[in-house]
């Protein structure tokens, strides 16, 4: 298998070798090439390794597609890794170490993909060994506590890495555990049994047990005799705060502790508020009262939050402040880019987050830029992978980008010119020219033999477009379009067929109505034979849908070339102005009308259109 394994890399290098060979000489990119740089599909990841672990390997995962297939390399900080060595081998692009060493191997890691069209960097990774040393062997000595009387017991766990142990107590025996109730308490923080007024049910022997999830590993230490003193009678001591949570940074989405106990006989009462500020809905407060834990913490949870203890004999407060920050998150990031040689490029790359990220780019893995970046009269050595990180003190996210310079004699091939472009006389048109080029051609026109220039009916436009103004029969003819840069020219062919002009010969005129009388309103137009005329009409801008309104609007469809509209049994909404519109697929005419409908007074005559609203409007708010 690694006899395969390394023939396949060899392969792949020799490939890749010989491909960026080609591709210095040719140094062009297409459209028709299909190849494309590493995009990674599986980075590593922070790592912890037991250094007490049977298992003798770790391995740290790196994997991308590319095409042609990609050469990995990894480095350990900022050195390359020594493949060579028996100590490493690659899996494919995974890194796998034998027998890791602590003062050899931890440290931050990062893989590197490359092929002929570039080369990406991983995110960093880093590689921890993880520990938990046992409690010394020594005997602990015993602790007498008179009745009623509040005690700590200090747990002091040993050495240990990474600092996320569980904590809990031991009562004479394993696995007989204390039960955390308002009068004990085991902080998570430091470990330490906390008992709030002590009782002589209380006696025995506790031990710390502390547990790494981390390497799964667990320890306990020596028993602690705690004897407590009895009393005649206990006398009540007011709540004193002993467990103190502080001023933490928080970071969006996690879950935040927070701990409060307090020592006093009776045993105190704990309340949680934010100060001034309603508690998050997403906080929950222990069946103690001891823990405050707010679940899914977000930028407006931060704030002074404050513990109160209270028995009979008084109360003890506690106050400090959440901040909560938030990891770089993208806003606009970069994608995998096309541009002709000779142009300009900005690549947009934004991040939010709390500390505000800064911005860096690596080029083909190496570092490049920083903050914005534009390039301008891009060249072939521009060509590239390229990453944007965005980073603040609570890490870094990673932005991949392929950039292809494109470089080709202009081609009609995917876009040629419409071979007949229909114009009406007396109007304008517009003749399309955009081939495929790269830098961007320069345009030329004629027609038949004749070249054209600008003129005050004659524009070519900048990205190659014709445009013919007040348009003559003798404007009729064959097109042509020629494009050219320093890799090539080209030309497109098309004939331009000037048509009669769309007129209205009969246009609507205005007319003044009683409410339910009929109203016509005539269009006629002259056009081109050979094409097809339509009529719209529309009412105060609005087009008519004669489907959903032929209760009132109808069309005369008997006559040729007409539009004519019939308004039936008309209202008072229906007064305003008609538009009739001539339309061929070349052009179009249009003209208007305003009809007035007048509403009926009590004797059956007629009074004014304004009159007849007046009763509505003073009934309409002010605004209106």
């Amino acid at each position: 298998l690694e006899f395969w394994m390394m023939t396949l890399h060899i392969m792949a290098l020799l490939e890749a070798t010989l491909e960026a060979d080609t591709r210095q000489a040719g140094a062009v990119f297409s459209e028709e090439d299909k190849g494309f740089g590493p995009i990674f599909e599986e980075q590593p990841i922070n790592t912890i390794y037991p250094e007490e672990s049977l298992e003798g390997k770790v391995s740290l995962n790196c994997r991308a597609r590319a095409s042609p297939f990609p050469v990995y390399k990894w480095r350990m900080n900022n050195g390359d890794v020594d493949l060579t060595s028996d100590r490493y081998s690659m899996v494919g692009g995974n890194l796998v170490i034998n027998n890791p060493d602590k003062q050899k191997d931890a440290g931050i890691y990062y893989c590197l993909a490359s092929n002929s069209y570039g080369m990406v960097r991983s995110t960093e990774a880093t590689l921890s060994f993880g520990y938990l040393d046992p409690f010394p062997p020594e005997e602990r000595p015993e602790v007498r506590v008179k009745e009623g009387k509040g005690m700590v017991l200090l747990c002091d766990p040993p050495y240990h890495f990474p600092d996320d142990l569980s904590y809990r107590w031991l009562l004479n025996e394993f696995p007989v555990f204390i039960t955390m109730d308002k009068r004990r308490f085991v902080s998570q923080t430091n470990g330490n049994l906390y008992i709030a007024n002590v009782e002589a049910s209380d006696k025995g022997n506790y031990s710390c047990f502390v547990s790494s999830p981390s390497i799964t590993k667990s320890v306990f230490s020596k028993f602690i005799p705690l004897i407590p003193i009895p009393e005649r009678t206990t006398k009540p001591y007011p709540a004193d705060i002993v467990v103190q949570f502080k001023d933490i940074y928080a970071l969006m989405g996690q879950n935040v502790t927070l701990e409060c106990f307090a020592l006093g006989n009776p045993v105190p009462d704990i309340r949680w508020r934010k100060v001034l500020e309603p508690m998050p809905s997403t906080a929950e407060i222990s069946t103690s009262g001891a823990v405050l834990k707010i679940f899914n913490i977000q930028l407006e949870d931060e704030g002074i939050y404050e513990c109160e203890a209270e028995n009979i004999r008084g109360k003890d407060k506690h106050q400090a402040r959440i901040y909560v920050q938030a990891f770089p998150e993208w806003v606009e990031h970069i994608n995998d880019t096309e541009v002709d040689i000779g142009s300009d490029l900005y690549w947009p790359c934004v991040a939010t987050g709390k500390p505000i990220p800064t911005i860096r780019w690596l080029k083909n893995g190496y570092a490049y830029h920083k903050g914005e970046l534009r390039l301008y009269d891009v060249t072939f050595e521009n060509a590239g992978m390229y990453q944007c990180i965005a980073e603040n003190t609570h890490g870094a996210i990673y932005a991949n980008a392929e950039l292809k310079i494109l470089a080709l004699a202009p081609t009609f091939e995917m876009n040629p010119m419409k071979k007949k472009i229909l114009a009406a006389k007396g109007g304008r048109v517009i003749i399309e020219c955009k081939p495929k080029a790269a830098p961007k051609p320069k345009f030329s026109w004629s027609k038949g033999t004749e070249w054209l220039v600008n003129s005050s009916r004659i524009l070519i436009w900048e990205d190659g477009s014709l445009e013919i103004n007040n348009i003559t029969r003798n404007d009729g003819g064959i097109y042509t379009c020629f494009a050219e840069n320093n890799r090539g020219k080209a030309n497109s062919t098309g004939t331009l067929v000037i048509t009669d002009p769309t007129r209205i010969i009969l246009a609507p005129i205005n007319a003044d109505i009683t409410v339910g009388e009929n109203a016509t309103m005539q269009c006629a137009a002259s056009f081109d034979p050979a094409l097809d005329l339509t009529f719209v009409w529309s009412f105060n801008g609005y087009v008519i849908d004669f489907n959903k309104e032929n209760i009132h609007y109808q069309r005369n469809f008997m006559l040729d070339s007409n539009g004519e509209l019939l308004i039936r049994n008309a209202q008072l909404r229906h007064a305003g102005r008609y538009t009739c519109t001539a339309q061929t697929i070349v052009d179009n005419s249009s003209a208007s009308a305003d009809l007035v409908v007048r509403g009926k007074n009590r004797k059956g005559g007629e009074k004014n259109m304004v009159d007849s609203f007046l009763p509505v409007c003073a009934s309409l708010p002010p605004t209106w």
